[in-house]
């Protein structure tokens, strides 16, 4: 029986998009324009999915299992599976299909994996992880899952899918060497994977974000929403659920594509500002968020209520300007929890089939703590990434040593 495992869905960021940050994105998708989108004004949304909305709504609530202080572990109302079949002694070889470290946030995640595979390595769990990058192309992962099932040598696969619909051959493929199949950030529409990691996913991102925005804005105000490209499931998840509450609280709000060009965000906020009162800005996925800050600089108004994302460059702009902000986080320390769950299915123990991790979002409250734990990380860096008690901490991520 095959069932989806989406996320609800993904990059993020940061899905691999060109240079953009904090999501899962589709490359292959029709390029965005200046003009607003369809959805502006409230319309009926495709991507709106009930059943899955109300799933991630409740989910935002739920108390993780899992060690207290190790958030990489934790799982959110999970399945237990069994494997044992899996279970033998020895370091064991990882291969890693990555779609692509093509953005800040994937970035991010890739010196926090590396990091992760030398703690396991000197405990003797991995030998060694050989990684391909596709590039953002569905072709080249496709190719490089063949070479790994090809090549003889893997104990697992590791897989962070382009893309959904595409990769899901090749997934099958892999599982069908017996071999265990990880698949996380993004998902594949098999559940042959022993476990998919992924954190709770767009709509929870969208409700978090548009109840900001409403409890601090008043009937009738306006948003802007700003936003990557379209085409890419988790982002239109995003906005889906932020439309809904919107409309549901009399906002008004008009949604651009942007691909997170700076000189477009401007322009876009300019425009509006020209047009009346812009009280609030949305975004799904923060690159970019001081361009759209600076617009309203520029034009010598108030700021606006605005949510951004854990990325440095707009904590440290929130905290600069006194805006009432919100950073929503599509957790980045996701790409520890696939080794981690190798090293746990070769000792037999049991692991979630869908591995749903924390996604919390940075408030005004917790805005000098995050700043204060990553003084002198670059403005590509983000907040959660859950690497601080890894080897090279912090000098790695500072220096952003790409492996």
């Amino acid at each position: 029986m095959r069932r989806s495992l989406k996320i609800g869905t993904a990059a993020a960021a940061l899905i691999g998009l060109f240079a953009l940050a904090g999501c899962t994105t589709d490359p292959g998708v029709t390029a965005p324009s200046d003009e607003p989108s369809a959805s502006s004004g409230g319309t009926a949304n495709e991507w709106f999915d009930q059943a899955i909305y109300d799933k991630q709504f409740a989910e935002r609530s739920v108390i993780p299992q899992g060690p207290e202080d190790e958030v990489y572990l934790q799982h959110i109302n999970a399945e237990m599976v069994d494997t044992s079949a899996y279970a033998s002694p020895g370091a064991k070889k990882a291969c890693f299909a990555n779609a692509s470290i093509s953005n800040p946030w994937r970035q991010t995640g890739w010196i926090t994996m590396n990091q992760q595979l030398k703690v396991l390595q000197d405990s003797g769990a991995i030998s060694s992880m050989e990684t391909r990058d596709a590039q953002d192309s569905d072709d080249t992962q496709i190719a490089d899952i063949d070479y790994f099932i090809g090549e003889g040598n893997c104990d697992v696969f590791i897989i962070s899918p382009n893309s959904t619909a595409a990769m899901t051959p090749a997934v099958e493929r892999a599982c069908a060497t017996n071999k265990p199949v990880i698949v996380f950030d993004r998902g594949v529409e098999t559940d042959c994977p022993v476990t998919f990691i992924h954190p709770i996913g767009g709509f929870a991102w969208g409700i978090d974000t548009a109840e900001f925005l409403i409890e601090n804005l008043q009937k009738g105000d306006k948003v802007v929403g700003l936003r990557i490209l379209p085409g890419v499931d988790v982002l239109e998840q995003r906005w889906a659920a932020a439309e809904k509450l919107f409309a549901e609280a009399g906002i008004e709000a008009v949604d651009y594509f942007t691909g997170a060009d700076p000189a477009k965000i401007k322009s876009i906020i300019s425009d509006e500002l020209a047009k009346g009162d812009v009280k609030g800005v949305w975004m799904d996925a923060g690159d970019g968020a001081v361009a759209a800050i600076e617009a309203f600089e520029d034009a010598g108004v108030d700021y606006p209520v605005m949510t951004g994302e854990d990325e440095m460059s707009f904590l440290r702009k929130w905290k600069a300007t006194g805006l009432t902000g919100l950073a929503p986080v599509y957790s980045n320390f996701q790409w520890r929890t696939p080794l981690l769950a190798a090293a746990m299915i070769f000792k037999g123990e049991q692991v979630p089939k869908e591995w749903v991790l924390p996604q919390n979002p940075i408030t005004a409250e917790e805005v000098d703590r995050y700043l204060a734990e990553n003084e002198g990380m670059p403005d590509g860096h983000y907040a959660k990434f859950g690497g601080e008690n890894l080897p090279g901490y912090p000098q790695v991520w500072q220096q952003r040593i790409i492996p």
